[in-house]
């Protein structure tokens, strides 16, 4: 096992925040915990330099291995909330990174 970071970014579009904030939110929160992860920035303010500037929001994850920013993903807990993601949101952009 690697001792490098695990990052997960992404970017989606909601189209329902009160069923995304009540359904989805609550077990991606928990499915994060599971791994040890930790919310870096979860929505705010975006100044967009370069790139669509849209109503996209921005996520972004810590892990502290790569490995378990992977293991979230393919976890039961996240396969489930996502079920919910996909409801009342369009992701554009799913990335899990390795990071130092």
């Amino acid at each position: 096992m690697s001792k490098d970071k695990g990052y997960v970014f992404v970017e989606l579009e909601v189209h329902d925040m009160d069923n995304f904030k009540a359904h989805y939110q609550p077990r991606s929160t928990a499915a994060v915990a599971a791994f040890n992860g930790r919310f870096v920035m979860r929505g705010g303010e975006v100044t967009v330099k370069n790139g669509p500037d849209d109503q996209r929001r921005r996520v972004l994850l810590e892990f502290d291995r790569y490995e378990d920013a992977l293991a979230f993903y393919d976890s039961d807990l996240y396969q489930e909330a996502k079920l919910h993601r996909d409801k009342y949101a369009h992701v554009h952009t799913f990335y899990i990174m390795r990071g130092t």
